[in-house]
């Protein structure tokens, strides 16, 4: 059963990036050569994936600049694949109830593999790493309990996705070539790693993410409710 593709584009996160001739024309040209949005989501997890294990396996001898400097690609491409299957479903026409299922699930993997990725790598915190991925997966359920609800969308940051892998992405280009900080103090046990303080920032971000979208549905729902009390 097909979507509504203006149903789509309503519940699409916003990103200005669409907006880009480059992406459009991106778009377009692999909507008329029959590309699969859901095979773009699925490729899209599998670079999501090969991102982690490419920070985890930066503790490995010799694979720690390799593995550093691969994460940003991997993340970069998992990223593009997750704007451009909309838009290749709206291009193409291919827009279906299926869809959803591909445009949520595949995100939750990634996320998950990345960040826990990210607390194995060097100078990352397993802990840290762990505690992010729940936070992001709270994130997106609370996202959904607003749309459940009937307050719509709540893709609002300060550490939306494309902020933690941005920070995640950003601290693995500084760990290739400075994997620890050049900071020496009294009262941490050694120099902090730079992953550790990537997840730290991404932890809080995230907490607070969860947090301000909770807010703003129960505001909506409450704003609603009064509304429809006023029009009884």
């Amino acid at each position: 059963m097909n979507a509504n593709p203006s149903s789509i584009e309503e519940n699409r996160r916003p990103i200005a990036a669409r907006g880009l001739p480059v992406f459009q024309r991106l778009s377009r040209f692999l909507a008329d050569r029959g590309v699969s949005p859901n095979g773009i989501s699925t490729f899209g997890m599998l670079a999501g994936v090969a991102g982690g294990v490419s920070l985890a396996v930066t503790v490995l001898p010799g694979f720690a600049v390799v593995g550093f400097l691969l994460a940003p690609v991997c993340i970069g491409t998992r990223l593009l694949c997750n704007m451009l299957d909309g838009m290749v479903a709206i291009d193409s026409g291919r827009t279906s109830s299926l869809g959803e299922v591909f445009n949520e699930l595949p995100d939750r993997v990634s996320d998950v593999a990345t960040l826990v990725g990210a607390g194995y790598a060097l100078g990352g915190s397993p802990t840290l790493g762990f505690v992010a991925a729940m936070l992001a997966l709270l994130v997106a359920y609370v996202r959904s309990v607003g749309v459940n609800a009937g307050a719509g969308q709540q893709f609002g940051g300060p550490m939306a996705k494309q902020q933690r892998m941005a920070v995640v992405a950003a601290a693995s280009l500084v760990a290739a070539f400075l994997p620890t900080l050049p900071l020496e103090t009294d009262w941490l046990p050694s120099r902090p790693g730079t992953m550790a303080i990537a997840l730290v920032v991404v932890v809080a971000g995230t907490a607070l993410t969860a947090v301000l979208r909770l807010r703003r549905i129960v505001t909506s729902l409450q704003s609603a409710d009064a509304a429809s009390e006023e029009s009884a």
